[in-house]
């Protein structure tokens, strides 16, 4: 990190010391029994350079990206490429499923989750039924899912290392055993079984006994300390230790962990690092068998890598919606072709399709031109009535495209099922999707429109007259555009295919907001928003009906755009949209709009630029665990809040950038609140892919609706502004899913879930919907809460046998209050696994090595004969030369031969030779049954004396097999691989803030 940004941390952090100390004193309650969960954690115990469970994970993902984008897209760090928001977004959910492990109550004191209380097997159990979901998610494109289960795969996994005597055995590779159960396994001491001594101090030298510090491998013995009295701790047993483990103090005294470097919470402090280097090289093995399981290109989808906005259109199929099709193909054209020229991947494409009763179905693809092809089919059919399904298509839309998706819905119709605005609602906060209506109907009914057209093909056809529709039939897509960040056109079949430029607009790469606004008022208003030095691109979009616009340069230069031509800006009018793009050179500074409209107006100024953040309200844990919790669904007004952002797109050319404060906006753009803050950033400022951390004390949650705009500097010290579009709603009610089982297909699963009051007396209503037709019973339950009490409930959900394994049910729960309102939502996502999952991985076992190689390596050969096999149900699929100069060659035994002894030559069904570099081969046809094996002869010359064979099955398990000249398996080379530097050190700040807290302590 730069000097001159570890001196603005300082400024920064000194500015906010005394709430610092506040969180520090309430976490004093707190225990600690895992490596320290987030970048916070390490404020709230003192203890700066530990390493986190935030800080290992993030360095994974990023090193193994880095790492696949070299090797197949050819990337160097000099050409300054940024992985993209929606990496980061990806990155920050493995990270919060990580954290929850020890945040939620079903999780946080279970000692299976984190190795403790030598429940070794059962944990190791776990971890593979991780790794297979994890895989079901992935293949099945499910990403959300995936990204939660490998959360949970390395909070436990890195557990392992820090909770376990391994590091004290003096191993310095990772335990292989631990998700390959084929690997040696060392045997856990049996409960009755001492395995520590007294210990009298914080730090606890030697106390194992000396057989858990054997480096013998014979001698070997397991144990990992016992926490707290859940399971009781056996006399002689050791104990995870730390000044709030209750155990501690319990025969044998002390403890073995490694969480942190500081004595007071890890009695093994001392191998921190140590226990740290092989946490991190656990979770670098497991995204690289990641990696070469699925295949680089489903990995950068996976994690959004260099991903172009996915493109999303809710399509209303009606009669009358021939122009709307029609325009929505032709951008759908214009932006493949576009993006044809780009480096980033083309991202994801949906569709929608919807009428009355029918929706879907969901067409979904990452292929272009199948998409377009898609869209050429689409046709205008039947139809006439006028409300139609449209909500419960964009919810399809909302649970299968990514999060961060802008979502375009064509239609002319009001909604029939109004029922569902509070789930997609819901979905859009969840998932931070923006959806825009374009409708092609006059709500006032002012003209002839396509609703009287209807009417007269209704009458036409023998059907009804009905009454005219009511004016504010529509107010529903208002609401949840507003509520989105997206917007709300009326328009007509003439301009709809000029109106709908904003779909391509919106989702050109590196788009990022600089104003939204919303307001409802005919007299003259004023909005300013800020472009800095790395802004390219501006276009304002400005929906309603405008009498007067006045466009304002920072140096005071004018342009009355409904009137003349300027220098400043072009104007594009249309029905129901004004299109705005400010002309080069774009001045850096304060540009002013100032406009009177008639009715509802809204603005929206996008631009191009990488700098842009992500955030969430958090709150300081008080159980087993420092850290902060994020917060699910809204946060609750009028209470203190952390309030938590990650800016993206920093490369190390962007060190004078800075950033001072959030405001929090209402409705209309006015400030409700500032908050102040600081930076506590995972990642060095060296690497051109970084992120800052920054955080706020927001002292009382605002009770209005708001909106979070980020402001700073940029290098030339003009003001940088960012704005999240979509609107916090503030609340007195919560929802916390306390489970989210995996559903098996045949059985019955049930999700429970607490209702916080922090109101009065009330009663509630509680809606619960999922995506797939799973749930037990529908429509809404009602029960009375006491004020600031908790109400405990579950739903529940039959799986049919039907059901395709490592599909995602997405269930969405929202509670209401009528006196006084209230609303909040939460979002649980449910794979459907195998009843009886698969989780061997293949086995692979050398039969003769033949070696004779001499000093001069390039005369002379060594083979080794190998037999590759399925142990498991599923059958051998796919096989890799992944390392090796050599040649490999496979074939099934010729029946009657006994393994290893085939005769390559012989003549077979079957038969392929691989080298390094090529893709898997697929060799799932070629055995008659999942038991038979293939034989395979590896060939190399003596310079090059290893190889590396990936094996997989059908149910995606994989075995890396190492081959070597020698008879003795070659172990890897487990030094962790960093990019930049280490977690950030103490800090002028931290010692003032020791100070501190010793002088109230002693006061």
């Amino acid at each position: 990190m730069s000097q001159r940004r570890k001196r603005r941390n300082r400024k920064h952090n000194k500015r906010s010391v005394h709430w610092f100390m506040f969180a520090y004193l309430l976490l004093l309650a707190s225990p600690c029994t895992c490596f320290l969960p987030n970048f916070w954690s390490r404020v709230l115990t003192l203890s700066w350079d530990s390493y986190t469970h935030q800080y290992i994970t993030e360095q994974a993902i990023l090193n193994v990206t880095l790492d696949t984008l070299q090797q197949h897209q050819g990337y160097h760090a000099e050409e300054k490429t940024r992985l993209g928001r929606g990496f980061w977004r990806a990155v920050g959910e493995v990270v919060h499923s990580n954290a929850e492990m020890d945040f939620l109550s079903t999780t946080r004191s279970d000692p299976v989750y984190h190795f403790d209380s030598e429940r070794v097997d059962s944990a190791a159990a776990m971890l593979r039924r991780f790794w297979a979901h994890t895989l079901l998610s992935v293949r099945a494109n499910e990403h959300q899912s995936a990204l939660q289960s490998l959360g949970r795969l390395f909070h436990s996994l890195q557990d392992f290392y820090s909770h376990s005597n391994w590091v004290e055995m003096g191993q310095r590779s990772i335990y292989h055993h631990l998700l390959q159960p084929d690997e040696p396994a060392v045997p856990v001491a049996e409960g009755d079984t001492p395995t520590c001594m007294e210990c009298f101090s914080a730090t606890c030298r030697n106390n194992l006994l000396p057989r858990l510090t054997s480096t013998q491998a014979d001698s070997q013995l397991l144990t990992t300390g016992y926490f707290s009295t859940f399971p009781p701790k056996p006399e002689g047993k050791c104990s995870h230790g730390g000044m709030l483990d209750s155990s501690r103090s319990m025969a044998a005294k002390g403890g073995i962990n490694k969480d942190s470097t500081s004595p007071l919470f890890s009695p093994h402090h001392f191998l921190h690092v140590e226990a740290a280097t092989l946490a991190s090289e656990a979770t670098l093995s497991v995204l690289r068998d990641l990696r070469d399981t699925v295949g680089h290109k489903t990995f950068f989808r996976l994690f959004s890598v260099k991903q172009a906005p996915a493109l999303v259109f809710v399509m209303d199929t009606t009669g009358s919606m021939f122009e709307e099709i029609t325009a929505a193909r032709l951008r759908a054209h214009s932006i493949i072709q576009n993006r044809a020229a780009l480096p980033e991947q083309p991202g994801s494409f949906l569709l929608v399709p919807f009428h009355d009763p029918g929706v879907g179905p969901v067409y979904e693809t990452d292929d272009p031109h199948r998409f377009m092809e898609h869209m050429e089919n689409l046709m205008a059919l039947g139809g006439g009535d006028e409300p139609e399904m449209c909500l419960t298509a964009i919810q399809l839309a909302l649970t299968h495209s990514p999060p961060l998706s802008e979502i375009f819905v064509f239609t002319d119709a009001s909604p029939k099922d109004a029922h569902m605005f509070d789930v997609v609602k819901a979905l859009a906060l969840a998932k931070q999707s923006k959806v825009t209506f374009l409708l092609t109907e006059d709500p006032n009914y002012t003209t002839e429109s396509k609703a009287r057209r209807r009417e007269r093909r209704r009458t036409r056809r023998g059907k009804r007259s009905r009454e005219p529709l009511p004016p504010d039939r529509f107010s529903l897509y208002s609401s949840l555009s507003s509520f989105s960040g997206g917007l709300t056109i009326f328009t007509s079949n003439s301009d709809i295919h000029s109106v709908s430029s904003v779909v391509e607009d919106n989702t050109a790469a590196d788009k990022v907001t600089l104003l939204h606004v919303e307001i409802d008022q005919e007299q003259m208003s004023s909005h300013s928003f800020r472009v800095d030095t790395s802004v390219k691109d501006v276009t304002v979009h400005i929906t309603g009906l405008l009498s007067q616009c006045i466009l304002i340069d920072p140096s005071g230069r004018t342009q009355s755009l409904l009137s003349e031509q300027g220098s400043l800006a072009s104007l594009e009018p249309f029905n129901g949209l004004y299109r705005l793009r400010l002309l080069p050179p774009i001045r850096p500074g304060q540009w002013n709009l100032q406009a009177t409209g008639d009715g509802h107006v809204a603005f929206n100024i996008i631009a191009d630029s990488s700098v842009d953040f992500l955030y969430y309200f958090a709150t300081v844990t008080n159980e087993t665990h420092p850290g902060l919790a994020r917060i699910e669904g809204s946060p609750v007004a009028g209470v203190p809040a952390f309030l938590v952002l990650a800016v993206t797109g920093l490369s190390s050319h962007d060190e004078k950038v800075s950033f001072s404060h959030v405001m929090l906006l209402g409705a209309e753009g006015e400030s409700l609140k500032k908050v102040l803050l600081n930076s506590s950033s995972s990642f060095s400022a060296s690497s051109s892919y970084t992120t800052e951390d920054l955080i706020g004390w927001v002292d009382s949650i605002p009770r209005a609706p708001f909106c979070v705009r980020l402001t700073g500097r940029d290098g030339g010290g003009n003001k940088l502004e960012r704005v999240a579009t979509e609107m916090v709603q503030p609340t007195h009610v919560q929802i916390q899913v306390l489970s989210a089982p995996p559903l098996v297909p045949g059985h019955s699963t049930t999700v429970d879930f607490n209702i916080l009051n922090h109101g009065p007396d009330r009663v509630f209503s509680l809606t619960a919907e999922d995506d797939s037709g799973y749930l037990h019973t529908r429509g809404t339950q009602r029960f009375h809460v006491a004020a600031h009490k908790l109400f405990h409930s579950q739903v529940g959900l039959h799986t049919p046998t039907s059901a395709q394994a490592g599909a995602t049910v997405t269930l969405t729960l929202s509670v209401h209050a009528l006196d006084p309102a209230d609303t909040n939502y939460a979002v649980a996502y449910l794979t459907v696994v195998p009843p009886d999952p698969d989780i061997s991985p293949p086995s692979c076992s050398a039969t003769r090595v033949q070696s004779s190689c001499p000093p001069a390596c390039n005369e002379s050969t060594w083979t080794v004969s190998l037999v590759v096999s399925d142990r498991g149900r599923s059958g051998l699929a796919a096989l890799q030369l992944q390392k090796g100069q050599g040649t490999l060659t496979l074939l099934p035994p010729p029946a009657g031969d006994k393994l290893g002894e085939a005769n390559p030559d012989q003549h077979v069904q079957h038969k392929a030779t691989l080298v390094e570099g090529d893709p898997p081969l697929n060799v799932s046809q070629w055995a008659l049954g999942s038991s038979e094996p293939l034989w395979g002869s590896y060939t190399s010359s003596c310079c090059s004396a290893r190889a590396e064979l990936l094996v997989w099955d059908t149910a995606g398990n994989m075995k890396r097999c190492h081959l070597a000249s020698g008879q003795q398996r070659q172990l890897s080379d487990t030094r962790t691989e960093y990019s930049g530097g280490g977690p950030v050190m103490p800090t002028d700040f931290s010692f003032l803030m020791l100070l501190l807290l010793c002088s109230e302590l002693l006061s």
